[in-house]
């Protein structure tokens, strides 16, 4: 690291990927004298890089807070890393309206060394994922922003909000928590308005104002719980109740929250859902390992016969009985 320019840039690496670093600790990581890196430092500003200097045995250097973006220095590592995220919320539809991703992408790409150009984009042509990916319902990055912002301070704010049958409503909101399930994303809080605990989609929120009002969560409030438990209880076809003589943990790893409540019971776990397709619930219940007893409807008696029907078919069927 004997050039002089090298060691200004991994200085900004160094400012970067740590909070603060003394002159002292500076200096052996680039190899050199406290002197030099106050030189450094300079030639820093110089280029308009807000490096802050804190004076004093205990001082030490940094880059200022919110003042102005730095250009951006990633290790190989980083870049990895930034790259796989990005991937990965492409995947999972955790977009917002604006093409971020594909933007963030292509100037990660555009910058990159072609020693580290070449392997990501490998990684980038031929990763592989064993589940389908996810057509996102992408809301506002202000709007999402903004909610999660009054979550964290806990303030009430004002939202526009459309609903699904494209009726328009000014109301306040005290935002508990934001969640992202299943290509959505969702925020959970009492709504001033109706007076409740409420869920609203995202993606159907166009604008937030805060307020100046401010407001307390409930105890041990879980906004996930509350949700798949929420989503679980929709408006479907057939209410299911069957009990499932096994245990409870086990049970809840094997059956998806969003779909299913689960409850301790002496003979076993009492299981509510609902369902649009009572055959969609025979493939999952024939999926488990323990038995079960259903309590209704009794519809879906007679749609696990129709899958026993099939699977027995199926086991029963020789290769020379397929058609030709």
């Amino acid at each position: 690291m004997s050039h002089p320019l090298t060691r200004v840039l991994t200085l900004l690496e160094l400012l970067q990927s740590n909070a603060r670093l003394t002159g002292t600790e500076l200096a052996d990581r680039l190899d050199t004298d406290v002197r030099t890196v106050r030189r450094y430092t300079a030639h820093l500003r110089d280029l308009g890089i807000p490096v802050e200097a804190e004076r004093g045995r205990y001082g030490g250097y940094r880059l200022a807070r919110g003042y102005r973006m730095p250009p951006l220095v990633l290790t190989n590592d980083e870049a990895l890393a930034v790259v796989l995220g990005l991937l990965a919320a492409e995947r999972l539809g955790m977009g917002t309206a604006a093409p971020a991703s594909a933007g963030a992408l292509a100037k990660i790409e555009r910058v990159l060394p072609h020693a580290l150009r070449e392997p990501l984009a490998a990684m980038w042509e031929t990763l592989s994922f064993t589940a389908n990916a996810v057509t996102g319902q992408a809301p506002g990055t202000g709007v999402l922003l903004a909610l999660a912002q009054a979550s964290r301070a806990r303030t009430t704010v004002a939202i526009s909000h459309q609903s699904w049958r494209q009726e328009h409503t000014e109301r306040d909101i005290d935002p508990y928590g934001v969640v992202f399930h299943t290509g959505r994303w969702y925020v959970v809080g009492h709504d001033h308005l109706r007076d409740s605990l409420r869920t609203f989609r995202i993606d159907r929120i166009t604008s937030v104002t805060p307020r100046a009002d401010s407001f307390t969560a409930p105890d041990g409030f879980d906004p996930v719980a509350h949700l798949t438990s929420t989503l679980a209880q929709g408006p479907y076809r057939w209410q299911v109740e069957v009990t499932i003589h096994g245990p409870l943990d086990e049970i809840a790893r094997r059956l998806p929250r969003s779909a299913v409540t689960l409850t301790a019971q002496p003979t076993g776990v009492l299981m509510h859902a609902r369902a649009e397709r009572l055959d969609g619930m025979a493939h999952m219940l024939a999926s488990l390992e323990w038995p079960f007893t259903i309590h209704h409807p009794d519809e879906l008696r007679q749609a696990l016969k129709n899958l026993a029907a099939q699977l027995t078919a199926a086991a029963q069927r020789k290769p020379e009985e397929l058609p030709q």
